[in-house]
Formats: C-alpha cells, sequence, structure tokens
C-alpha cells in the first residue's frame, strides 16, 4: 500500500525500545519537529498509521483563568492527533496541511485531556496513492471524565512539496 514515509519510518526505530521509554521519546521528537508541540508538552501516548493517541496534563501553561485546559491547547490536542495521523502516512514528496479546524466547546473540561485520531483503510489508501486530496480525520477528545467536553471537526490535505 506504498512504502513508509521519513515520519513513520523514524517511529518505526522507537518500538525497538523499552515500551516504558517509548512515549517519552517519541513526544521529545516530535515536539522538535512541531515546536508548539513541545511548548505544550503534549505526549504521545500511541502512533501508527492506523491512530494516534496523545494526552495533555492540565498544567498551569497550557490553563486558562479557570484553571482548566485552555480552549486553544484543546485545539491544539485534536489538530495534533488528526496531523501525525495524516503525516503518518503522507508520501515523502506531499506536504500536509490543516484545512478545515472546527471545534465546538460543549461542557467545561475536567483535568486532564486525551485525543484519538483514526483513519480508515479506504482513508490511508486515498493518502497514499493521490497526488493531492483531502481528508476529514475523525478525532475523540475526552477528559478525566470520560466524558467530551470539545466535539471536532478537523479536515486535512495534502499536496505536492514542489510546485
Amino acid at each position: 500500500m506504498g512504502k513508509p514515509n521519513q515520519l513513520s519510518r523514524n517511529i518505526a526505530r522507537f518500538q525497538r525500545l523499552p515500551a516504558s521509554l517509548r512515549p517519552w521519546l517519541t513526544s521529545f521528537m516530535l515536539g522538535n519537529v512541531v515546536p508548539m508541540v513541545g511548548s505544550a508538552s503534549l505526549r504521545f501516548e500511541e502512533i501508527s498509521n492506523e491512530r494516534v493517541v496523545v494526552t495533555l496534563r492540565n498544567r498551569r501553561k497550557v490553563q486558562n483563568h479557570i484553571k482548566g485546559v485552555h480552549a486553544a491547547a484543546m485545539a491544539l490536542l485534536a489538530e495534533t492527533a488528526t496531523g501525525f495521523c495524516v503525516g503518518m502516512n503522507v508520501p515523502d514528496d506531499k506536504l500536509p496541511l490543516i484545512k478545515t479546524l472546527k471545534v465546538d466547546y460543549l461542557k467545561r473540561a475536567q483535568g486532564d485531556m486525551k485525543a484519538v485520531a483514526q483513519l480508515r483503510p479506504d482513508q490511508i489508501h486515498q493518502i497514499r496513492t493521490q497526488e493531492k486530496g483531502e481528508v476529514t480525520v475523525p478525532v475523540s477528545i475526552t477528559d478525566e471524565s470520560g466524558g467530551e467536553p470539545i466535539q471536532c471537526e478537523m479536515v486535512w490535505a495534502w499536496v505536492p512539496k514542489k510546485r
């Protein structure tokens, strides 16, 4: 279904490491690739071609005025999970770009947050084989209570790197 790209090859190297080290090293590496991800201390719990799980601790640097996770930090969490889901599949000669970032804030979030983004096999095939296109990446955002304080629609596009 297409050869692995540079990101998925880098992630695969970490699979040989002890499970306890993988999330920290993955998060550190990807936080260097995307500085905003590192600044917010997002943690990659799981990353594969099909599924990406990212968590965010409710700490001072990502809080709003009422000591909850800031709205922009929640959007960053969703954007990061969906973006890396696409990024694991987009060929090296293509560039992934966020096209639509829609966030509906439904209720106050409680504590830490978790994003789970997933792609279907047909979406992966589309990303790997089409010259350019777009895909809506499903993502679920939950808080410590298990509830979903926000609902998101994330549409990602891919285009050739060189015009």
